[in-house]
């Protein structure tokens, strides 16, 4: 399938409507969850029977959202924040992980590319600049959903323990700002409950 078959396609516009934005990293997390997807041979989870580790909070997180439908809400949507390409889909279905990893530098943009990057972050892009910007990134995510999979990530089972069940708790009120708190994640200190907000 080509580049454009896949951007105008369904699932990726829900994806890019999701997030706001096509780019290199979307497009890396639309690749990374439909090889996780289709290697579980599992379908997009409804509540729990699905779930997803993230390595990294940047855009490639909101693809896996969408396709696997893994969110915070359901607690099925779990961030480490290891700053890596790495995407662990579990199923409670059958027991079965995969583990997908990017390879090396296959996602690394080139020297111009990557100027550009850092001017945009700065805001100091000309409307010229802002132009080409556009446009290498749009090739790029071109690139990214041409490559097969294989090519951009190492995929291999995972013995990753699966995590128990989203909890549904009672709040009770922090001793400190008293705002409402799930019980279990109040701290003790100098025999008070309170919330981590007050603690930090």
């Amino acid at each position: 399938m080509s580049a454009e078959q896949i951007i105008e396609g369904e699932k990726f516009k829900k994806c890019a409507d999701f997030h706001g934005h096509i780019c290199p990293g979307l497009s890396t997390g639309y690749k990374a969850a439909e090889a996780a997807m289709e290697w579980l041979k599992e379908n997009r989870s409804v509540d729990e029977e699905i779930v997803a580790i993230v390595e990294t909070d940047a855009c490639s997180a909101d693809a896996v959202q969408v396709l696997t439908g893994c969110t915070f809400g359901k607690g099925n949507f779990i961030f480490r924040d290891y700053g890596k390409q790495v995407l662990t889909l579990l199923s409670r279905n059958t027991g079965k992980g995969v583990r997908v990893s990017m390879k090396g530098n296959v996602g690394r943009p080139d020297e111009e590319h990557m100027a550009l990057i850092k001017k945009m972050i700065s805001g100091d892009l000309t409307d010229e600049e802002q132009k080409r910007f556009q446009e290498m990134h749009l090739m790029r995510s071109k690139i990214i959903l041409e490559t097969p999979a294989t090519e951009l990530f190492t995929i291999e089972e995972t013995t990753t323990q699966l995590p128990q069940k989203a909890r549904i708790e009672p709040s009770v009120p922090c001793g400190i700002c008293g705002e409402p708190v799930m019980k279990t994640k109040l701290e003790n200190a100098g025999g008070k409950m309170i919330c981590k907000g007050c603690l930090s």
